[in-house]
């Protein structure tokens, strides 16, 4: 509970930080007044609020994957969802649409997508678990070739956004009031299951014996996976690393109990993508780069680091 405690409070102080510093001025919070309230309330807090609730449903269904896969490389966007959202947006970019036709679309490719997958995998009336994963990875392949051509016949004024959707842009976010709503739902019901995912990552004749319902708790641990996918994919782009990194360094801070991970995933995935966010618009303000990218160049030596120093406690 020390570290939950400490990870929260560290991801108050980084959205406190983030929302007081900008291209705009720093202002510490005693002298909010003096920011414009335009700058502070539609600018800086919706940033702040779509980068803790995505991140936030990043690392939860990082962590959902990892058990559904029992698989430590796996990762969020397996799921084929990111694909999905990815290609409806850009095609709403390359056709001139709004942003909120933009989102639109790539909610309605995200949940195609997730919807296509769940049936594609059913097997005799039963959900198959091994099929789901192989499902949406070959999914995640084609569409990710669609997304290449996309790309490439792209003007060169288009361009940009469309990389910087895909590397992860919270600078058009819709607000984050969404993907909070929905992590909220979300966390009772995941850690309702927390048990049985402890006992699935023992294996599913272990977790069977132990009165686990090993296909039913895999497909509903599916949707919520998926689901998060889609709201945090929608909302910032398809910020990459996050989902992989999240759960990785939740176990090594909390240990293996699920009650503990799904909480302490969420909770570094948010702080991951605020803190990846705030160094994008300072670096070299008033321009900004793709969070996403600052994300993987810091994450990855964080990771390798916190592996190495406690190699003992987790393997």
């Amino acid at each position: 509970m020390r570290w939950l405690g400490l990870l929260l409070l560290g991801c108050l102080s980084l959205a406190v930080l983030s929302l007081s510093m900008g291209a705009a001025g720093h202002y510490p919070p005693w002298q909010w007044h003096n920011l414009p309230s335009a700058i502070l309330t539609d600018l800086r807090l919706p940033r702040v609020l779509a980068g803790l609730a995505a991140g936030g449903l990043l690392g939860l269904a990082g962590a959902l994957v990892q058990v559904l896969t029992r698989n430590p490389l796996a990762d969020p966007y397996i799921l084929g969802i990111s694909g999905g959202a990815a290609v409806a947006a850009l095609s709403a970019m390359l056709l001139g649409a709004g942003l909120l036709l933009q989102h639109v679309s790539a909610a309605i490719g995200a949940l195609l997508v997730l919807a296509l997958v769940l049936w594609l995998a059913r097997s005799r009336q039963v959900w198959d678990g091994s099929r789901l994963i192989l499902t949406g990875v070959v999914l995640a392949t084609a569409l990710g070739a669609v997304v290449t051509l996309l790309l490439s016949l792209a003007p060169d004024g288009v361009l940009r956004g469309m990389l910087f959707w895909l590397m992860g842009d919270l600078s058009r976010a819709p607000g984050g009031t969404l993907a909070l709503v929905v992590l909220l739902m979300l966390l009772p019901l995941v850690l309702f299951l927390a048990r049985d995912l402890d006992l699935l990552t023992r294996g599913d004749v272990l977790a069977a014996t132990l009165g686990v319902r090993v296909e039913q708790v895999r497909f509903i641990v599916f949707v919520i996976a998926g689901l998060a996918t889609a709201i945090a994919v929608i909302t910032v782009g398809t910020i990459g690393f996050v989902g992989l990194i999240a759960p990785h360094m939740a176990r090594l801070l909390v240990g293996l109990d699920h009650r503990r991970v799904l909480p302490a995933s969420i909770l570094i995935g948010a702080m991951l993508v605020v803190a990846a966010d705030l160094i994008a618009r300072l670096i070299i303000a008033p321009q900004q780069l793709p969070a996403g990218s600052i994300l993987a160049l810091i994450g990855a030596p964080i990771f390798l680091y916190l592996l190495y120093r406690h190699q003992g406690r987790y393997g």
